[in-house]
């Protein structure tokens, strides 16, 4: 099983998960007349199937052959439905983000719900799971906060050029951000870590990452046909709709759930080096990728004012300062 043993090659490992979680969202931006409620069941099956993939390519070396298998069987029952419970939350929390971008578009939408993630999961994780300096930890937490507040006005400032805001995409966003950060210490719980000298959770990162993927794929029968019967933007819609897709839709949505899925087994990964808060935060940097997409490649606020580009800017810098700060709260 591949682990890193440095935190040089955890730190690329995170980085590579935060731009896959702020890509992945670009594979749905590029589907036409392809209602996201539809678009969900491709990418849901696309995050399953890729945790497979790298947890029986990663998580198997030639030294264990059976290393996947041997935890997944060992696994306590407990940690396996905490891990496919943070799978459940985690989908409803998703679910709001693409409703939100199909609303408000990446640049806003990103930056606001997994703001809010990055604040209420590290705090929660290293409430459970205390690895690394509180006060750098606690300073990345304040200024990913503030960059969440620049982004929302920035959002804002779109009004005075004409263009449409929604409120109600903003609620959206939060709701979003406040579940999205509360998957993070079910993972903690589920996987190894020490309390009181004594060690608890028996999933392995890629045995995690299969059953999490596997609970966020179970959780659609709930979740995503709520939503297309009682949809937060449109009519609603029904399963003619997926099938009469065209290939290029499905596929579009697979290829989604493969880029956001290797963050995850990434993400995971990482931790077992770094400790969820600190692999969860930096990995939660998403918002700046996912920024940089909607503005320079769908152009989301293009003819926005002065004020608003301002605003943008400020984000991002803010966004940085709270990478560094978390990355050196590892020592």
């Amino acid at each position: 099983m591949f682990i890193p043993h440095s935190f040089a090659v955890a730190l690329l490992m995170m980085i590579t998960s935060a731009v896959c979680w702020g890509s992945w969202a670009n594979t749905y931006k590029g589907v036409k007349n392809y209602r996201f409620e539809l678009f969900y069941w491709d990418y849901a099956i696309g995050i399953f199937l890729i945790s497979l993939i790298l947890g029986h390519t990663m998580g198997i070396t030639s030294h264990d052959a059976s290393s996947l298998v041997n935890n997944i069987h060992g696994a306590a029952t407990g940690d396996v439905l905490l891990a496919m419970l943070g799978g459940a939350i985690f989908n409803l929390a998703n679910l709001l983000l693409v409703a939100a971008i199909d609303m408000a578009g990446l640049a806003v939408a990103f930056p606001v719900s997994i703001g809010i993630a990055l604040v209420v999961g590290v705090i929660t994780s290293y409430v459970q799971q205390p690895k690394g300096n509180a006060a750098l930890l606690a300073a990345g937490v304040v200024c990913a906060v503030i960059a969440v507040i620049l982004d929302g006005k920035a959002y804002g400032s779109l009004a005075s050029a004409g263009r449409a805001v929604s409120r109600r995409s903003i609620i959206v966003c939060i709701v979003s951000g406040v579940l999205m950060g509360l998957w993070a210490p079910f993972m903690t719980r589920a996987m190894p870590h020490q309390v009181n000298g004594n060690v608890l959770g028996t999933l392995g990162p890629y045995a995690a990452a299969i059953f999490l993927t596997l609970g966020a794929l179970l959780s659609c029968f709930v979740w995503n046909i709520y939503f297309m019967k009682h949809p937060l933007v449109g009519e609603p819609v029904g399963f003619s709709g997926f099938f009469s897709a065209p290939a290029s839709g499905h596929l579009l949505g697979l290829l989604g759930g493969f880029i956001w899925g290797t963050g995850m087994v990434f993400n995971l990964v990482a931790a077992n080096f770094t400790g969820v808060a600190i692999s969860y935060a930096i990995g939660q940097s998403a918002p700046m990728v996912a920024a940089l997409w909607g503005v320079l490649a769908w152009k989301e606020f293009a003819g926005a004012g002065t004020k608003a580009k301002t605003y943008l800017f400020l984000m991002f810098v803010f966004y940085c300062l709270a990478i560094l700060l978390v990355a050196r709260s590892n020592g």
